[in-house]
């Protein structure tokens, strides 16, 4: 190819004047690179202040140059667990999580925000409701049926709980849904789970059009974008939306510029896994429930309720899927939350890796989400194997404690829930997401909460919890060359100021009540894909 024909260079651009905090290889206090320089969506040098002078050239050859003022420059950040429409429905739709609704009247709040929401949206096909959580409400229960139908007479109603395991159902939408009362999970308030669940959820797939589901990926990717987020994984499976939403999702990235790693949560699906171009059947194939719901399955008793929850697969059936993904180089995995299940992911793998060996089930780099309440059995079989646990901090910042939801729901078990520094000790790799909607799109706030851990002695230090939240998402998703604020790397970066400093390690300051980094710019493989000012 002569001259002429060669494809131009993209416009080199500068970031001067703060600080690179690269955490795979911390520099001594004082000693850091103060600036970066990105070029066709790599970075190509990094420096002190006299080294971007000699960047900074002239005439066509001038670079773009970004003044950072002090600002800091981190990896941007990876949400390894992502629900993306239901996300952008929770931003632009009916959000019911928050301290608006956690006071003890929160059941009348939710019904009045209904009600609101009915009357500004007259024309929806379906009203839908995310984030209630009953635990803190002086009504001790969720809402009825029955009361939906008054707050929103006549309305297709659907209120889901902030773990997304159990919703509430009107009438209205209830009558749609072929045979409801007699699938597990129904019951005569309205209250779904399970089958019931997996009914309802299939019905609102022909109520809830693509434009919308559109509508709500952009959202969510713009909300991702604005928190220094670079790539996410969507946890996609049949219970949760159709196929469709897969290309939905991955054009809303393409058109924000995240890059987006696809999970389907089937077992056993190849066909269906090479149809779709997922990465694998991993993610939101579901082991079991959740706490919250009391359908996590346990070896014993939830504390406040006489029930174990819910498995939803075998040690068998975990053994058999891993195999098979392995053999057919999809990454395998499961939403595990309670010990029970957990015990059976454990025997599942190790079951696997006496058919294929351990060298062979390590290279698959598979995959577990939530990781909850693991023996320490299980937690060296993972490591054994290498398989990542995909954990969400701000489960235990929201709910772990003595006096949180899982004290209630399990008593004095919450202590062994989220053990971060037990799987990271075992070699286990972490990668950190948010389960968004169930919690928040806010990594800095998850780094925080992984950091502060309630249960003394299983917190991270912050550089590996940032490192958890940046290099280990694209580890978790086989994407190995990303993640890194190194010469070569792709140009994945976040530019911060930092109200509350930094720490000896150059990473904010992130004590209880410090005020949290606010994003100034998010760059994916060089592009600025958001900007404040």
């Amino acid at each position: 190819m002569d001259a002429a024909a060669a494809p131009a260079r993209a416009r080199r651009t500068v970031l001067r004047g703060g600080r690179v905090l690269d955490p795979t290889s911390p520099a001594e206090p004082g000693s850091g690179p103060t600036a970066l320089a990105v070029e066709d969506g790599r970075v190509v040098a990094l420096g002190s202040e006299d080294d971007a002078d000699a960047w900074v050239g002239t005439g066509d050859a001038a670079p773009h140059v970004v003044a950072l003022d002090g600002a800091l420059v981190t990896p941007a950040f990876v949400d390894s667990h992502v629900h993306t429409v239901r996300t952008g429905f929770a931003l632009t739709g009916l959000d019911l999580s928050g301290p608006a609704y956690a006071a003890a009247t929160g059941l009348d709040d939710v019904l009045d925000a209904l009600a609101r929401h009915a009357r500004r949206h007259p024309d929806d096909a379906v009203l839908v409701g995310q984030g209630w959580d009953e635990t803190p409400w002086r009504a001790g229960r969720p809402p009825t049926g029955d009361e939906l139908e008054r707050a929103a007479p006549g309305r297709r109603t659907y209120l889901t709980r902030v773990d997304g395991h159990s919703s509430v159902v009107s009438p209205a939408l209830a009558s749609l849904v072929p045979g409801l009362p007699d699938l597990q999970g129904w019951t005569p308030d309205g209250r779904v789970e399970r089958d019931a669940h997996h009914a309802v959820r299939h019905t609102l797939e022909t109520l809830i059009g693509d434009v919308e589901r559109l509508d709500a990926a952009r959202a969510a990717c713009h909300a991702m974008a604005a928190v220094g987020i670079a790539g996410f994984h969507e946890n996609a499976a049949p219970h949760i939306g159709p196929e469709a939403e897969i290309a939905l999702v991955r054009q809303a990235a393409d058109e924000v510029g995240l890059a987006a790693t696809v999970y389907w949560g089937e077992l056993m699906a190849v066909e269906t896994a090479a149809r779709l171009g997922v990465a694998g059947l991993a993610g939101d194939l579901v082991a079991d429930g959740a706490f919250g719901s009391r359908t996590a399955a346990l070896g014993a008793a939830y504390a406040d309720a006489p029930t174990c929850g819910h498995a939803y697969v075998s040690a068998d059936q975990v053994h058999e899927h891993v195999v098979a993904c392995t053999r057919a180089g999809l990454q395998a995995g499961f939403h595990c939350i309670g010990d029970a299940a957990l015990d059976a992911i454990g025997e599942g793998f190790a079951a696997a890796a006496d058919e294929l060996g351990d060298e062979a089930v390590r290279a698959g780099r598979h995959r577990l989400e939530h990781v909850e309440m693991p023996s320490a059995a299980t937690i060296a079989v993972l490591g054994r194997l290498g398989v990542t646990a995909s954990v969400q901090p701000m489960f235990d910042g929201l709910w772990g404690g003595p006096s949180g939801m899982y004290a209630a729901r399990l008593g004095e078990r919450w202590r062994e829930t989220n053990p971060f520094r037990d799987l990271a000790g075992a070699g286990v790799p972490l990668a950190f997401g948010s389960d968004s909607p169930v919690t928040a799109l806010g990594p800095w706030a998850a780094v925080r909460a992984a950091v502060h851990h309630r249960v003394p002695g299983q917190g991270l230090t912050p550089l590996a919890a940032v490192l958890a939240h940046s290099r280990g998402g694209w580890l978790a998703a086989a994407q190995d060359h990303r993640g890194r604020l190194a010469r070569g790397w792709v140009a994945d970066l976040a530019v911060w100021e930092t109200p509350a400093g930094v720490d000896a390690d150059g990473v904010p300051v992130l004590e209880p009540g410090a005020e949290l980094p606010r994003l100034l710019r998010t760059m994916v493989a060089g592009r600025t894909v958001h900007q404040v000012g």
